[in-house]
């Protein structure tokens, strides 16, 4: 039993990356039609809006230390951060500390522009074309980002480290009434969980309780009718965009803990959160979001040594072999509506 809990812990800490971008994914192919191959790499930016946060906080400078010295007798040159010494060696270590979390404040934003840029700037040309051209210019887009964060950051991934709060283990077994660490999983996992469900939770409610958001799911449903109505559907779409945008860079913000940034990150969970918003159904957004945990805790289970002994590298193909299966029994997947990619 405890180590049914721990798969199903880790599924949910996989499906929430996997949902997060996966919503993002359908919000705009459910708006655009626009099948999005560089929302990957919008993931993959969030995550270097963190490391670029973190680099400017621990900006420093050279200072003498008289009350130390090195093992020459000199007195030791240290580097003082910045912000310890504008703000104080408490709060401007307390900013260092907590750059993940303050990444968001300057991620939204900044996603939300690029977003725009990007949708303005480029996308917008293809709305009428077919999908493989959305694919091979959106996926070309993503391959120009990763290498330009690449020539910013180099090849190799740069660690960030969660907040000292939240180092270490949370007994989870304990609540449940098993024996003291029998269930022992790491804080920031759960916290990532939880930021998940909150931030998928703001995206559902503000679709279905605003009317900005009944304009959108009008609009989803029926872009011309809208149109005839009056309303500019064309800005709300942007503005879903640069949303999209938003969700994807928050997801790969607070992910920076768990996977260290890396220029490929973005194309490596674009792949899995493609084959989810197929498995859950094409525009709908409910099903990006249930695939996306359920597959999450399947690759999950898939990744224990019991199946992996028995059917070797299972763990890398459960999530394609998940997909085949869907498609070929209900090509509209688990939530998608009548019709979608079944003619």
């Amino acid at each position: 039993m405890e180590t049914i809990i721990l798969q199903i812990l880790n599924g949910l800490d996989k499906g929430s990356a996997y949902a997060l971008i996966a919503l993002g994914l359908t919000l705009i192919f459910g708006t655009l039609g626009v099948v999005n191959f560089a929302h990957g790499a919008l993931f993959m930016l969030g995550a270097f809006v963190t490391v670029t946060l973190s680099r400017v906080l621990t900006l420093s400078f050279e200072t003498i230390d008289e009350t130390r010295t090195d093992f020459l007798g000199n007195p030791m040159r240290v580097d003082t951060p910045y912000v310890e010494a504008w703000f104080g060696p408490e709060f401007g270590g307390a900013l260092i500390d907590w750059a993940v979390p303050l990444s968001i404040l300057f991620a939204i934003p900044i996603m939300a522009i690029i977003g725009v840029a990007m949708e303005r700037g480029l996308i917008k040309f293809f709305y009428k074309r077919p999908h493989a051209d959305q694919i091979l210019v959106t996926f070309g887009l993503a391959i120009v980002l990763q290498e330009i964060v690449k020539a910013f950051f180099g090849a190799n991934p740069i660690p960030m480290p969660a907040p000292d709060a939240f180092v270490g283990s949370f007994d989870f077994g304990q609540l449940l009434g098993f024996d003291p660490y029998a269930i022992m999983y790491p804080y920031w996992r759960l916290i990532y969980f939880a930021f998940a469900a909150v931030v998928i939770g703001a995206v559902f409610a503000f679709l279905q309780f605003t009317t900005f958001g009944m304009v959108v799911r009008a609009g989803m449903a029926d872009r011309e009718t809208v149109g005839l109505l009056g309303i500019d559907i064309d800005k709300r779409f942007v503005t879903m965009f640069a949303i999209a945008a938003i969700v994807a860079g928050l997801a790969g913000v607070m992910y920076t803990p768990i996977l260290s940034p890396n220029y490929h990150m973005g194309m490596d969970f674009l792949v899995l959160s493609f084959v989810v918003v197929v498995v859950g159904g094409m525009g709908s957004l409910p099903g990006a979001v249930l695939a996306g945990f359920l597959l999450g805790i399947l690759q999950s289970f898939a990744s224990m040594s019991f199946f992996i002994d028995l059917i070797p590298g299972i763990n890398q193909v459960i999530i394609y072999l998940v997909a085949v299966v869907v498609l070929l029994t209900r090509p509209r997947g688990l939530m998608g509506r009548k019709g979608v990619m079944e003619d």
